[in-house]
């Protein structure tokens, strides 16, 4: 594109313009907001510590006003607006922000709830200690200085830091078209990985990483998993999870979750409104209130979980509904010679060395030539004492200083043996090819000129000669340092140690190996539980050892509290971990896990199961199946109360459906019963109200899908419908359970085998007005839970219950109040418990 200048007027194409500004524009923000990488800081932290650095602003002076500090910021090195600046001073005062604080401020820098720091006129800062390893040897020309932005001052373009700043404080920053995040570490671990390197700089980056663990926040929190710190090691960029600290713990009888740490960055405040929004909501329920107890000592939110909700429960799913678990995606751009580059923590770390590989070489370099020059006068000073009278002598005579100073450069002085030899080690011009004569400079003559009297005393002239050898021996040293480079790293190892040594400290974060995404059911532990379903529909959960084993014929002790029209109705023993397979009425399927339902204690009701399961009108869940594993095999076998039987494999129902499923097609006025596990080649055995039992193979049931009607079981009377349904087993016996408390048990081989859709054999004898509420396989070392209709729970054991024919009434299992009638009962193993006392009772038989 042609231009042409007409006088201040210079012609272009827009196009051409907008790309030139951008990319100047681009490259500045990029300068300004990208971290170096050899120091880690960005441009307004390094004027910041510089500016600091020349008002003598160190950790072991006083305070000084903020403001101070931003006007020469601003002043002399940085032209931007003081809110800028001092909001960068304010975070690298921070302990919550940088792992090791640059600047020590005193009063309101703000809090880890998000609060501003106070204004700058309020606050005062100074360096804090770690500062001083950042600035150390600043004047031994060991950086490069830049003039600012008027040429009037300088400014370092990067700081001599003695610690990788960048890794160890971290960095964030937003430049035009990249970014980088870089989370802070522990120093004395960075420190030994430099260490590592200077060993053996063929180091790989899995050593390495066995050396520094990972990132070590200010705030502490747990880091979930090492791939993303390895993979962010190796390539630069990578995500790691964090999660808050937290500890459940009791007060009194409550249980309380403790948030002792949270993830980097996080505001607490902005964390406990989301708390507070999650309850109001009823997102999360369970929590009861939650405060912050926070003070000077640390962290501390506490929240309070309701009595029967889970608290491990309740704090995972704070975790997985909050940012108490949040992702922190490294990203570690930084500038390497003036350009951006993504950069792993080996060459990280292998930058650092280098700039201290540079800046100890300068520095002994600048500690050299002042050496020699320090040298070189000492060496006119000992050749005047060689020859103090002739020296005095001549001075003395000279009409002016001028002319003294002549006469000095223009004299050969004669030296003696020894001072030659020290001049030889110094390899010093003024030394003659005999060795015997020492021609003085002009710089050698002044310092003659102006040397004090009573430096010609003895001892003066002995700390002359031994200041002169120390320095030649100095001499020697900085030059072995600069000639040979396993001396200059050995160097910068020995002051890496110091410094490691200096700060070392204990890691705030803690670190999992692997990454575990913890469920729900992984912080339950598996115990098992009886499983009440009532009448009214509450379900609930309480723990197995809340009832001791009696005899038979005990009172029992009350299970639940139950409304006056209300009665417990189904009772089940599970472990926490398994599925609940909740079938209703209606033939439909839903799914619950154990674990999510809360612990209720004896005497709760529970809660509506409805609250639950999206129940649709008119539908209430009569069978409940908790399944531990769907194993192939196994089919699903669902009795109707007329009766109808249908087989379906168990794995058809393994995948839960949040509106449940259709599970069998039932007839009008039917409803589903019984539902229980099988195999094909196994027996089931029907029993009814009526006392009747038919006993057939469930291969004459064939495996149907879930929308399937079923076949006929049995054929029942008029007034009859089916109660119980169970798997033959020859190695248990039956037990018969009949409202009016009376049980029997029954061996197998007493129910002879049918075919399918018979009208069966009597069961059990019958009283007037009772019927069959029950029937299950029970062995001698198990125990049986009955439970009636006014809410009484009684546990037996079955070896008390004698087993008698079929014909027969059987014992009294348990003695009912007035008008109470027993509504369930479930067989379990028993847990050893020792028997509570109750009542024996005789066995009553009659003919069939």
């Amino acid at each position: 594109m042609s231009e042409s200048k007409l006088g201040n007027i210079l012609h272009s194409s827009l196009e051409d313009e907008i790309q030139k500004s951008y990319l100047d524009y681009a490259v500045s923000a990029i300068g300004r907001t990208l971290p170096d990488g050899r120091d880690g800081f960005k441009l307004v932290q390094r004027r910041i510590i510089f500016a600091m650095h020349h008002l003598g602003n160190t950790y072991d002076k006083q305070h000084k006003k903020s403001a101070r500090v931003v006007g020469d910021v601003i002043g002399k090195y940085h032209p931007h607006g003081d809110s800028a600046a001092y909001e960068a001073l304010v975070r690298m005062a921070q302990p919550f922000s940088l792992r090791y604080p640059i600047v020590d401020g005193q009063g309101n820098f703000g809090s880890v709830d998000g609060d501003s720091a106070a204004a700058m006129r309020y606050t005062e800062v100074r360096m804090s200690k770690v500062t001083n390893a950042v600035l150390k040897d600043i004047a031994k020309d060991t950086v490069d200085f830049v003039p600012n932005y008027d040429n009037t001052e300088f400014c370092p373009s990067v700081m001599p830091t003695q610690f990788p700043n960048l890794l160890v404080n971290g960095s964030t920053g937003i430049a035009v078209g990249m970014a980088t995040n870089v989370p802070p570490h522990n120093l004395y671990d960075m420190m030994q990985a430099v260490i590592q390197l200077i060993d053996n700089p063929e180091t790989d980056i899995d050593e390495l990483i066995e050396i520094v663990k990972g990132p070590d926040f200010p705030t502490g929190a747990i880091i979930n998993g090492r791939a993303g710190i390895v993979q962010a090691y190796k390539t630069g960029r990578g995500k790691i999870y964090i999660k808050a600290k937290a500890e459940i713990e009791q007060n009194g009888k409550q249980d309380i979750i403790v948030i002792t740490e949270i993830p980097y960055m996080l505001n607490k405040s902005r964390l406990l409104d989301k708390i507070g929004w999650l309850v109001r909501e009823k997102r999360i329920e369970g929590i009861s209130t939650f405060r912050d107890e926070s003070d000077r000592e640390g962290m501390r939110v506490v929240v309070e979980v309701k009595r029967g909700a889970s608290p491990e429960v309740l704090l995972n799913k704070l975790y997985a509904m909050t940012q108490l678990q949040s992702v922190f995606g490294i990203n570690m751009v930084v500038l390497d010679k003036g350009q951006p580059r993504c950069l792993g923590l080996k060459s990280l770390l292998n930058l650092f060395v280098d700039h201290r590989r540079d800046v100890v070489r300068r520095r002994t370099q600048f500690e050299l030539a002042k050496a020699k020059a320090r040298a070189h006068i000492l060496e006119g000073l000992a050749v005047a004492l060689a020859n103090i009278d002739a020296v005095v002598e001549l001075i003395k005579k000279a009409a002016s200083p001028a002319e003294a100073k002549a006469n000095l450069i223009a004299q050969s002085w004669s030296i003696d043996q020894g001072i030659a030899t020290l001049l030889k080690v110094t390899e010093s011009a003024g030394l003659d090819a005999d060795h015997k004569h020492y021609q003085l400079t002009e710089a050698q003559a002044q310092a003659i000129l102006d040397m004090r009297l009573h430096r010609l005393t003895g001892l003066e002239r002995d700390k002359i000669l031994a200041e002169f050898k120390e320095l030649i021996e100095r001499i020697k040293a900085l030059m072995e340092i600069l000639n040979h480079y396993p001396k200059l790293m050995a160097v910068i190892r020995e002051e890496s140690v110091a410094v490691a040594e200096a700060f070392k400290d204990e890691r705030r974060t803690e670190i999992v190996d692997s990454q575990v995404d913890i469920d729900d059911m992984d912080l339950i532990p598996n115990d098992p539980v009886v499983l009440t379903l009532s009448h009214l529909g509450y379900l609930k959960i309480q723990e197995l050892d809340s009832y001791k084993a009696q005899r038979r014929g005990g009172v029992g002790k009350s299970s639940t509290a139950v409304r006056q029209e209300d009665y417990a109705k189904q009772l089940y023993i599970a472990n926490r971990h398994d599925s609940l397979l909740c079938f209703s009425n209606k033939g439909r399927l839903y799914w619950l896990k154990l674990y999510q339902l809360p612990l209720a204690n004896r005497t709760s009701k529970g809660r509506p199961i409805v609250n639950y399961l999206p129940l649709q009108d008119d539908e209430e869940v009569t069978a409940l199946m908790p399944v531990t594993e769907f194993e192939d095999g196994r089919s699903v076998v669902m009795v109707t109360k007329l009766g109808v039987i249908k087989q379906v494999d168990l794995a058809s129902f393994s995948r839960p459906r949040q509106g449940g499923i259709i599970a069998v097609n039932l007839d009008e006025g039917d409803s589903l019963m019984n539902v229980l596990l099988a195999k094909p080649s196994e027996d089931v055995m029907i029993f009814s109200s009526l006392g009747k039992v038919i006993r057939f193979s469930l291969s004459d049931v064939r495996v149907m899908g879930r929308g399937a009607r079923g076949v006929r079981s049995m054929r029942l009377k008029e007034n009859d419908f089916v109660v119980s349904a169970i798997i033959a087993n020859e190695d248990y016996p039956v037990l018969t359970v009949a409202t009016d408390g009376m049980g029997k048990r029954t061996k197998l081989s007493d129910f002879r085998k049918t075919g399918r859709g018979g009208q069966g054999v009597i069961a059990i004898n019958l009283s007037e007005n009772a019927r069959v509420i029950s029937a299950a396989k029970v062995s001698d070392d198990e125990d049986i839970f009955l439970i009636t209709d006014g809410g009484t729970l009684v546990r037996i054991g079955a070896s008390s219950v004698s087993i008698i024919g079929r014909s027969t009434k059987g014992v009294r299992l348990i003695r009912l109040k007035n008008n109470e009638s027993l509504v369930a009962a479930q067989v379990f193993t028993s847990e050893d418990d020792e028997a509570e006392d109750g009542a024996e009772s005789e066995i009553t038989e009659t003919d069939e």
